[in-house]
């Protein structure tokens, strides 16, 4: 089976001996499966010099628009016609099976779940080597201003960190989810996260846009949020105070000036 379309014809092709193998090309195809399965003869196609392809419709349930074609050849001034190749092959009207793509590129976040294991990537765009600079040996050494290592982002340990580009995919896909300002707990929200008293501020290069939400009573509890994020949940701000619906004036009768009077 193939998946190179073949687009058979009717017109005469250049090498009438091969052209008139109609039988010999049947005969082939009946070798690896059963003659209820092989169809009227489609066409041809000529693929080189001396070298031609039958077509003959294919009558396999499930191949609607598939060919069984047959490749005959022959050499230079001999009229022995040889059998170079039998398969099946779509026609113009086939249906396909989409175009394979590899589990790393297909997979999605959501398909994970908490215990399955990724294999590892060497070649990820968003990791790059760590390479710690020794900040004591001054900038003309490393490059890097000492007072610039407190957002200089060290390995740690790790033999990998995020690189710029994965960084700064991680924050776009961060700030324009439901923990960046663009949804409606923000918009009913009377203060930003940035002065909450829950708010958690990150490290390294994040620390100017985002932090983690530590209060258990908000939806947002243990996720990222921006510093211009908002929900009710807030530390500093309140429910609505009901406001009476009139205003209540002197009793009538205040017990408070009632006179005792004890009976003899």
């Amino acid at each position: 089976m193939s998946n190179n379309r073949i687009t058979p014809g009717d017109r005469p092709v250049k090498d009438k001996l091969l052209g008139a193998a109609v039988e010999q090309a049947r005969a082939a195809i009946v070798e690896v499966t059963k003659e209820a399965n092989i169809g009227e003869h489609a066409g041809m196609v000529q693929e080189d010099d001396r070298v031609i392809t039958h077509a003959f419709e294919c009558l396999l349930p499930g191949y609607q628009g598939w060919f069984w074609s047959v490749t005959l050849t022959r050499a230079p001034r001999s009229k022995k016609v040889t059998v170079s190749e039998v398969v099946m092959r779509p026609g113009p009207e086939a249906l396909l099976a989409p175009s394979w793509v590899p589990w790393a590129d297909r997979l999605k976040p959501a398909d994970v779940s908490p215990s399955d294991r990724l294999p590892y990537n060497p070649d990820d765009p968003n990791l790059a080597p760590v390479e710690d600079p020794d900040l004591d040996q001054g900038f003309e050494a490393t490059g890097i201003d000492a007072d610039a290592s407190a957002i200089f982002e060290l390995g740690l340990g790790r033999k990998r960190v995020m690189s710029d580009a994965g960084r700064a995919a991680t924050f776009r896909r961060w700030y324009r989810g439901d923990g960046g300002p663009r949804n409606q707990a923000t918009r009913d929200a009377k203060a930003p996260c940035a002065t909450c008293g829950y708010f958690l501020r990150m490290d390294g290069s994040a620390r100017a846009l985002f932090g983690v939400c530590g209060n258990e009573w908000s939806a947002f509890d243990g996720h990222v949020v921006s510093l211009d994020h908002g929900c009710g949940s807030h530390s500093e701000t309140d429910t609505p105070k009901r406001t009476p619906l009139w205003d209540p004036s002197e009793p009538v009768l205040n017990d408070r000036d009632l006179e005792i009077i004890e009976e003899k």
